[in-house]
């Protein structure tokens, strides 16, 4: 099975013929299959009128290009610069800004760059979570949340009481993360920090046969008893490790730190990131965490799983209502 090379000199990179044929093993490693139809016997090359590349469904009677049926579809940047750009954006531990994409690749113009950038984190999406619910039986669940965004500026308002006064306001948005320790990491941008909140994230995430590991919020106390044990620290009085009643390590520090990248990328690279695009960056950072050096993913191998991750998504500029 062709695989996405180590180097990023290979032709693949850098001539669009060879990307294709990469691609095409990287989709089609038992040869073409129709997107519409998903048959392989009724495909043929369409014929030299339209030059390689483009295929033939008798079936179905549509043509198409390995870009159809994935985020590259209805694209014109071409195909090896969007190789390189799923290699930078796998291979940067905190992010790749979509003006320093403009800068590598030679785009166009900035729009194409952001919209690019949007449709790789969209195929992220679509590879980080394939492994099911986090955790099982005998492992380790880290939960915790934090906030993140800007400050609005102060604004001038008026009451009965007091007049004219000056009102700040935040606009910041909760972020909560569950860590498999050793494993992969899940991010939600959830609305408040109430039980039910909590709670629907972490039945929806995590195997409750799981040892649950959060800190001191109340609002993990009734969730943390529908798993098989549900430890605590008090970051409050400055504990951030402990032995837990039966002799494990309790901690969340493997989510901190988890928050520390995420922060450090969001601040330094990106510096802005609206609510509406939250949980595109969030399953960036999870797919990079999920497929990192320690569980023995190197750089190709993660390109190569985000590439395939684009398969059977789209996305459009503006999204249809």
């Amino acid at each position: 099975m062709t695989t996405l090379p180590k180097n990023i000199d290979h032709p693949c990179y850098h001539d669009d013929k060879a990307a294709r044929v990469q691609l095409e093993a990287i989709y089609w490693p038992y040869g073409p299959i129709c997107p519409k139809c998903h048959r392989t016997d009724t495909v043929a090359e369409y014929g030299k009128s339209m030059g390689k590349g483009w295929y033939w469904c008798s079936a179905c009677r549509e043509k198409f290009t390995v870009r159809v049926g994935t985020v590259l579809e209805r694209s014109h940047i071409p195909l090896h610069k969007w190789m390189l750009g799923f290699r930078y954006y796998t291979a940067s531990k905190k992010g790749f800004s979509a003006l320093q994409l403009q800068r590598m690749l030679g785009l166009g113009s900035y729009r194409s760059a952001w919209f690019m950038a949007h449709r790789i984190r969209e195929a992220m999406d679509g590879a980080a979570d394939n492994g099911g619910p986090l955790g099982g039986e005998g492992k380790f669940i880290e939960a915790d949340e934090t906030r993140f965004g800007t400050k609005k500026p102060e604004e001038w308002r008026f009451s009965n009481e007091l007049g004219w006064f000056k009102y700040k306001r935040r606009e910041q948005m909760l972020v909560m993360t569950l860590v498999e320790r050793g494993g992969r990491a899940r991010s939600v941008k959830v609305d408040d920090l109430t039980s039910k909140s909590l709670r629907d994230v972490l039945v929806v995430n995590a195997s409750r046969k799981s040892a649950l590991h959060t800190d001191e919020l109340n609002a993990y106390a009734e969730p943390g008893r529908e798993f098989a044990s549900h430890e605590t620290v008090n970051h409050l009085a400055k504990q951030y490790s402990k032995r837990g009643r039966r002799g494990e390590k309790v901690t969340t520090n493997t989510v901190e730190g988890y928050f520390s990248i995420f922060k450090r990328g969001m601040i330094g690279v990106y510096q802005h990131c609206s609510e509406k695009h939250l949980p595109r960056y969030l399953s960036e950072f999870d797919f990079r965490y999920s497929n990192r050096i320690a569980l023995g993913v190197d750089d190709a191998e993660r390109a190569e799983r985000a590439i395939k991750g684009a398969v059977g998504r789209r996305l459009t500029y503006r999204q249809p209502n």
